[in-house]
């Protein structure tokens, strides 16, 4: 480098190059040791280095190769044959800079699009309404995906680590849970699809973790009888636990339960946007009504179930831990109470499609599509009835169950 020597000790090319002063016209200093190179220095004293060629035109051509400031002499010497050598072929002197790869899109940038374009947007409908599973969506990519694939790039995301990673999440939260953001993930990735024509989503259906969605868990009347008990000392979530297990509805609907939606003893359910459908009015049986009476009113908390300030109940998975400590009822989720609910209407002698709609099922079919009597009275002697066999559970008198007369 030029920069190691003192001045004196230069000789040649590289003593101009460290000594050249400019004057009032553009001086030109040829390299006598490399054919073409020059050093070129402007009456304002910026110096740079240049070759002179005839192109294939014969025409001549010259050409900046480098600054002094970041090129060594013995750099410049090194690339100006080369130059010389592409002018004469009739190429530019200087190869184009490569242009950087556009940085791979990371899992995390992709996902941002990905929720706002299409989550936020509705999906296939694209009405504008945010997709009604948003909330869940975005709770996979923040707890599972992104602490796992964040600043991956999304194409190197295979189906091997996609794998892998299931594995994972059914050992530690179960199949189904890993079906779940397996789903989410397959979402992403055909939508995905429709931006990049050269990328095919790894995700095939054969990858699914649990045989099916549908669990046949239902609880036992030795297990209801161990649940109610605890739930008497679990607070709010054992009286959201009751409440769910007389009414059949949702966790969601039961927990966001306000006091103005009941009416007279009838709860009017909330409908969220793009709900399909729910079970409408239920006229609530008075050992329901009891529990939900004896909840207190905070001021400021419009929920039945209240959580802190001015929200609903919501720590469900810390409070069914305490809970299945006092119950000792193994493996049973909060969605089972919806199931068992189903089974003992039938038990109770309701007809089945009361039972249905009572718990808010779709109707399939024509008689769903045309049928819009509202079942206001039957509803409310299926949850009586129901109310009457959990009431008999408790009491341990199911020995002897009495089918309730309840067909018209």
């Amino acid at each position: 480098s030029t920069m190691s020597k003192p001045a004196s000790l230069l000789k040649g090319f590289e003593k101009d190059v460290a000594t050249a002063k400019p004057s009032t016209k553009r001086r030109v200093i040829f390299d006598k040791s490399t054919t073409g190179l020059a050093l070129i220095v402007t009456p304002k004293g910026k110096k740079s280095f240049s070759i002179v060629a005839r192109d294939n035109q014969g025409k001549q051509v010259w050409a900046k190769i480098g600054d002094p400031a970041l090129m060594s002499v013995a750099e410049a010497r090194q690339e100006a044959p080369q130059a010389v050598a592409r002018v004469k072929a009739g190429q530019g002197a200087v190869l184009p800079p490569a242009t950087p790869e556009a940085a791979p899109e990371s899992f995390r940038e992709v996902a941002r699009v990905f929720m706002r374009d299409w989550v936020d947007r509705g999906g296939k409908k694209g009405d504008g309404t945010p997709l009604r599973g948003k909330g869940e969506i975005v709770r996979h990519f923040e707890k599972y995906i992104f602490p796992r694939w964040e600043a991956k790039p999304i194409k190197s995301i295979n189906r091997m680590a996609i794998t892998t990673f299931q594995n994972e999440i059914a050992t530690n939260h179960g199949p189904v849970q890993a079906d779940r953001v397996l789903a989410t993930l397959s979402k992403l990735f055909n939508w995905y699809r429709t931006k990049d024509e050269f990328y095919a989503n790894p995700i095939i259906p054969e990858m699914k973790r649990s045989a099916s969605n549908s669990r046949e868990r239902i609880l036992t009347d030795a297990e209801i009888r161990a649940i109610w008990e605890a739930c008497d000392k679990s607070g709010a979530y054992g009286a959201l636990v009751k409440v769910a297990l007389l009414t059949g509805q949702r966790r969601s609907k039961v927990a966001t339960m306000k006091w103005s939606d009941i009416d007279q003893g009838v709860w009017k359910i909330a409908a969220e946007a793009r709900e399909k459908v729910n079970a409408g009015s239920l006229k609530l049986p008075e050992l329901a009504l009891n529990v939900i009476e004896a909840q207190p009113q905070i001021t400021g908390n419009p929920y039945v179930f209240a959580g802190r300030g001015k929200a609903a109940l919501n720590s469900f998975s810390k409070s069914k831990s305490a809970l299945d400590k006092k119950a000792g009822v193994a493996e049973w989720v909060f969605h089972d109470l919806r199931r068992t609910a189903r089974s003992l209407m039938s038990r109770a002698g309701i007809r089945s499609e009361i039972a249905e709609r009572t718990i808010g099922h779709t109707i399939r079919g024509v008689e769903g599509i045309y049928d819009r009597y509202t079942y206001e009275s039957e509803k409310g002697e299926a949850l009586a009835a129901l109310a009457s066999l959990i009431g008999r559970i408790l009491s341990g008198d199911t020995d002897n169950v009495v089918q309730l007369a309840t067909g018209r």
